[in-house]
């Protein structure tokens, strides 16, 4: 890569750091394009003085495949995918010139990541923390989502702590009237991105669909589809090549248009390609969903939910990461480890679902255990037919949601921190 010339060089970096896809769609992108209508920044303005940058982080609820879909948004500058992250903190120079000066942002992953990062590169360091802020010491101003984060730092942090609210919180109002679906009653599918949460999810939700569609006749399905995961995925988990597949009666569906699936029992499912799907979510009555950044997303919609766990399957996952991931990954060590951590999570488990561990209270349902296509599609029924109680459902993830401008708070922070000397006619700081 040719060095530019130094006089045209951006004299800061903003580096946004993070992990999944879920985080990419409702942190990541949100505060980039904030950012980027606050500031002048590279790529969008090529003559800026800053420039905005993305380093994905080793995670494993990471599918690998999170730098092409952030690189479709033209946000970034650079971006650097999580498999380099290692280079990068050992040789940042081959990921650059970098700046002299700069600011690391932590928007998702393990928090020490940005510890190291912000080490390396000497920049400055924020952290947005959901839940907690695990390393204050290490941090320049510390973004917490609200009281229960700011207060668990120790008195002599707590200055640094500034409650910016939660970024959810500023998912559009008008989603529900972008691309209006055709009239009927949809449900929304979300079997997850990862390949072993897709292992699992497709054929249970495909024979729940199934189920369903027999209980209520006019149920219309939609699944969203993430970016980082391809409809031939999809079809091959919900097919033969999956094991846990041959377990349900849907069978591997046909694709009988780009974006519509139908199951062997005549069900259509529309594919939602467009991400973030919120225009199409805000329309459902319902979803079904699994654990994940999903259920924050909709319950910033306000989309009741019920979220499901069959842990008869946790035997499947390889998405464990240290040593257990490693025993996990072994074919004689690889039941055992599912029936152990089976056991462990039903002892264990506390709330799994965002809105549940934000209110700390069984907001939405959760399903754990040997759950069935044919109790959950019970159950959903039940629920579409009490629209009361789906309304009641839904006015209690909107009293959860916070006022709006978190995004805009947090923008602030970014653009304090930033190096005095980018003075406020470089930044365009608007008033």
């Amino acid at each position: 890569m040719q060095a530019l010339p130094e006089s045209i060089r951006p004299s800061a970096a903003i580096v946004l750091v993070s992990n999944g896809p879920g985080e990419l769609s409702t942190w990541v992108r949100p505060l980039a394009q904030r950012l980027h209508r606050q500031i002048p920044l590279r790529p969008e303005v090529p003559t800026a003085a800053c420039s905005l940058k993305l380093l994905l982080v080793p995670c494993p609820n990471g599918t690998g495949q999170e730098h092409r879909a952030a690189a479709a948004w033209g946000l970034f500058e650079r971006i650097v995918p999580a498999r380099q992250f290692w280079s990068l903190l050992l040789r940042p120079k081959r990921f650059g010139p970098w700046p002299r000066q700069g600011l690391v942002v932590f928007l998702g992953g393990d928090q020490f990541w940005t510890v190291l990062l912000s080490a390396r590169l000497g920049y400055r360091h924020l952290t947005y923390a959901e839940w907690v802020a695990r390393w204050p010491r290490w941090n320049d101003r510390i973004a917490a989502m609200g009281p229960l984060a700011a207060d668990q730092l120790a008195p002599r942090w707590a200055s640094r702590c500034t409650v910016v609210g939660d970024l959810m919180a500023d998912l559009s109002e008008s989603a529900r009237s972008e691309a209006p679906l055709p009239a009927g009653e949809w449900l929304a599918l979300l079997p997850g991105s990862k390949r072993a949460k897709l292992r699992v999810g497709m054929p249970f939700l495909l024979e729940t669909a199934d189920r369903l569609a027999a209980l209520r006749p006019g149920c219309r399905f939609l699944l969203p589809l993430a970016p980082t995961t391809a409809v031939e995925e999809l079809l091959n988990q919900a097919g033969p090549a999956n094991p846990i597949a041959r377990t349900y009666r849907s069978g591997q569906p046909r694709l009988l248009a780009p974006d519509l699936l139908e199951t062997p029992a005549g069900t259509t499912i529309r594919l939602v390609r467009e991400n973030p799907a919120y225009g199409s979510l805000s329309q459902c009555s319902l979803a079904l969903t699994t654990v994940g950044a999903n259920t924050a997303e909709l319950a910033a919609l306000g989309v009741p939910m019920l979220v499901l766990v069959p842990t008869q399957h946790l035997h499947v996952m390889q998405a464990w990461d240290g040593l257990a991931g490693m025993l996990g990954r072994l074919p004689l060590l690889r039941w055992l480890f599912g029936v152990l951590i089976t056991a462990w999570r039903l002892r264990h488990r506390g709330f799994l679902a965002s809105p549940n561990i934000a209110a700390g209270r069984l907001v939405v349902p959760e399903r754990v255990g040997a759950i069935t296509p044919e109790a959950i599609a019970a159950e959903a029924a039940d629920w579409l037919a009490a629209p009361e109680r789906l309304e009641q459902m839904r006015a209690d993830l909107r009293s959860l949601r916070g006022q709006p401008g978190a995004v805009a708070s947090l923008a602030s922070l970014v653009q304090e921190l930033l190096p005095p000397e980018l003075s406020a006619s470089d930044l365009n700081i608007p008033n």
